[in-house]
């Protein structure tokens, strides 16, 4: 009894030949264009993928020097910073019933050779100074950078201990120390003396 929905007889001609093409394939390099995408690249910067699919998925920078900026897409694009540059890298991500996640980290991108922890969408990695999870104590780290810029100070050239102490005093349940224009000063006399 035959099956209308199966046949006698599959033809696998297609596949046979699919198999034989392989391996004369494999010996023939493949010279692809260059992609212009994070992984990619082989460059001395630290890159950072950014993504904005509105109110589902949301990575941005709150402060950073850009050395370069690339769009991917409508939607994707990837900026790089020198070795040594201070930038923070905001996550966030919901689904239709709200917020899923989110984090901000405060990072120094790293030099070729040195040791740097690995991040998503951070390539290759870098120096994290401050890392914290959660909507609330996002917002006080946010009202923190807000509270630098405020004492007249960028954020990219405070104290990176700064940012250390942040990360501890709100992971604490604290509130952080001001940044002034002082403690900005002693810093700046502190890496001339360091040099």
């Amino acid at each position: 009894m035959s099956d209308p929905a199966r046949p006698e007889r599959i033809d696998f001609s297609a596949f046979e030949a699919g198999l034989r093409r392989q391996p004369a394939e494999r010996e023939t390099p493949h010279h692809n264009p260059a992609i212009p995408s994070a992984i990619a690249s082989s460059s001395r910067l630290t890159e950072v993928e950014l993504t904005w699919i509105e109110k589902k998925l949301e990575h941005w920078m709150r402060f950073g020097r850009i050395a370069q900026d690339r769009i991917l897409t409508r939607k994707t694009r990837v900026v790089s910073f020198r070795p040594g540059a201070i930038f923070a890298f905001v996550r966030w991500s919901a689904n239709d019933y709200g917020t899923i996640s989110s984090r901000i980290d405060i990072m120094r991108a790293v030099a070729t050779g040195e040791p740097y922890t690995t991040l998503p969408f951070v390539r290759p990695g870098g120096e994290i100074l401050l890392h914290i999870e959660g909507w609330p104590k996002v917002q006080q780290v946010l009202a923190a950078i807000d509270a630098v810029e405020t004492a007249g100070v960028d954020p990219c050239d405070a104290a990176p201990d700064h940012w250390r102490h942040v990360h501890n005093r709100i992971a604490a349940g604290l509130p952080p120390r001001p940044y002034t224009m002082e403690r900005h000063r002693a810093w700046l006399k502190r890496r001339e003396v360091e040099g």
